[in-house]
């Protein structure tokens, strides 16, 4: 997985949407030409993909497959996460390759997702943050998200939650269009637009966008549990987060009760440089008070192992 400041939408920004026909933003170099096959690794393990390896050579069946859904920041695309105009085969989509590529025979299901996440709070760097939400939904756990004498949402845990939902709507809604963009070519595979048919995995880390201090905190964990209650309404029965001990404490503060619903949810740890290192941290302290049940170790692309 690679590591971007995950995403704030600032006055005057585009926020990418994955759409037939249309195209989406330019974020990875790529050839267009349909990638060629690699041989197959003998170990029964997985990779994880995303827009960085558009266009590349794709390993050929592995156990399981992971795909990025974003494109390096919260609010952007992967452009071959489904077919686009830069990536028109179902043959380049990093969807379509976890699907039909997988040979199972891990504790994983063959197909995964993951996807960026970020907490900006409702002006960033001293600007206004434009997709930061005004309003919530009936259903916000942390009461209702207003806005303030300036016209801005509140930065509050309401809108934090808010504003975490909302990104994995939009997710929801790339992956749905990159479905149907696939299966529109009748490959001989076809691809699930629904959400309950993946598990999803949550990108935490210190490199993207976070709120700091203790009431900060307090929002980044409204927000991931906005994100996990918008994937589990839609029907996921599995959703996880890609992080490390020190990166979840700095950002939610642990696993403490603080941390609420997202005590105990699947760890997905990466840092590892080969596979016995990767076999070796299935035995590490779930950073969430859950069960590492994926590690990673680097490679081109990274490699996953399954506890």
């Amino acid at each position: 997985m690679r590591r971007f400041i995950a995403g704030i939408a600032l006055p005057g920004a585009v926020v990418s949407t994955l759409v037939v026909g249309a195209a989406p933003p330019a974020l990875a170099a790529g050839t267009g030409h349909t990638p060629r096959s690699v041989p197959p690794s003998t170990t029964l393990t997985g990779h994880d993909l995303s827009y960085p390896q558009c266009g590349t050579v794709f390993p050929t069946s592995p156990a399981f497959g992971i795909a990025g859904v974003n494109g390096g920041l919260a609010n952007d695309v992967n452009p071959c996460v489904g077919q686009s105009s830069q990536y028109p085969s179902y043959q380049q989509s990093e969807l379509y390759w976890a699907v039909a590529s997988s040979t199972g025979g891990t504790s994983q299901p063959k197909a995964s997702l993951y996807l960026n996440t970020a907490d900006p709070g409702n002006t960033y760097n001293g600007t206004p943050v434009a997709d930061w939400p005004t309003s919530s939904l009936a259903s916000d756990p942390y009461g209702s998200c207003t806005t303030t004498a300036s016209g801005l949402g509140q930065n509050s845990t309401a809108c934090a939650w808010q504003y975490g939902y909302n990104k994995a709507q939009q997710d929801m809604s790339w992956v749905a269009s990159a479905a149907s963009a696939i299966d529109a070519q009748g490959p001989p595979v076809g691809v699930s637009s629904t959400a309950g048919s993946y598990p999803w995995w949550l990108d935490v880390e210190t490199v993207n966008t976070w709120q700091t201090g203790t009431s900060g905190k307090a929002m980044n964990v409204a927000d991931l549990q906005g994100v996990i209650a918008a994937l589990t309404q839609a029907g996921a029965l599995v959703v996880g987060a890609y992080s490390t001990s020190s990166q979840w404490t700095s950002i939610t503060g642990g696993t403490t009760s603080a941390s609420g619903s997202l005590y105990g949810i699947p760890d997905w740890v990466p840092g590892a440089k080969t596979l016995s290192g990767a076999k070796s941290n299935c035995g590490l302290a779930s950073f969430t008070g859950g069960k590492v049940t994926v590690t990673q170790w680097s490679g081109r692309p990274d490699n996953d192992y399954a506890c």
